[in-house]
């Protein structure tokens, strides 16, 4: 089915169709300046982020001029672990923000945000709020657990929230690896102990809350980025 949002009029100077197009051209484009480091934005989005965008940044428009604001209980999480489609969602607001005279704040960065995480990985909005709350819940707790902060600009850090990321998409898409490297597991257990047990801990956690097993093979992977990211506490 084709829909047709070209006479979907917000106001004279800007429709719907054109808002998403300037803000989807950040996936192709190189965009240099104060907000933004040169990079190659480039992903697949699954397609129906043509109606889910269009429908929220219509509904935004409609409660702006309402004067209602709506607080991002998980914004800071959104610019942590989603850092570029967050900086898609700021230049949508920016641009809405010049064109139609609207003030939208980062609140509703972040939830344009998600709709790009949410093309990208084919989830839910549901889901990538439970998603991004899982990844919180868990580094916190490793931080609990081992009595360490985190160095949010290392390169371990960061390796650690993708692969975090990755695991909870693999929990939600019924997708977790198997035991399939059983020996290996038993050295890196005998080798890091405390990042093992630790790791054991996390999988206990994501089972009672979300009812989901981890199997020895996601354990041991987990001990290896808990193992390189103590490294620059």
């Amino acid at each position: 089915m084709f829909l047709d949002f070209t006479n979907w009029q917000v106001s004279n100077n800007l429709n719907l169709l054109e808002v998403f197009f300037l803000v989807n051209s950040l996936y192709s484009l190189k965009y240099t300046g104060s907000s933004y480091a040169r990079k190659n934005l480039n992903v697949q989005l699954n397609q129906n982020i043509y109606i889910t965008l269009m429908d929220h940044i219509n509904f935004a428009i409609q409660r702006q001029s309402q004067g209602i604001q709506l607080k991002n209980a998980l914004l800071w999480e959104i610019k942590k672990f989603y850092h570029q489609e967050y900086l898609m969602g700021k230049y949508a607001i920016d641009l809405l923000n010049e064109k139609l005279g609207t003030e939208f704040l980062e609140d509703e960065a972040g939830f344009i945000a998600l709709h790009f995480v949410n093309a990208e990985y084919n989830t839910t909005i549901n889901d990538t709020f439970a998603m991004t709350n899982m990844i919180q819940e868990i580094l916190e707790l490793v931080k609990q657990e081992l009595g360490i902060e985190f160095d949010e600009e290392s390169l371990h850090y960061e390796r650690f929230v993708t692969h975090l990321k990755f695991l909870v998409q693999r929990l939600y898409r019924h997708e977790l690896l198997k035991d399939e490297e059983i020996e290996f597991a038993r050295m890196m257990e005998n080798k890091y102990p405390e990042e093992y047990e630790c790791s054991k801990h996390v999988a206990a956690y994501i089972e009672k809350e979300y009812g989901s097993k981890i199997a020895g093979e996601e354990i041991m992977f987990l001990a290896i980025h808990i193992k390189r990211v103590r490294m620059t506490e």
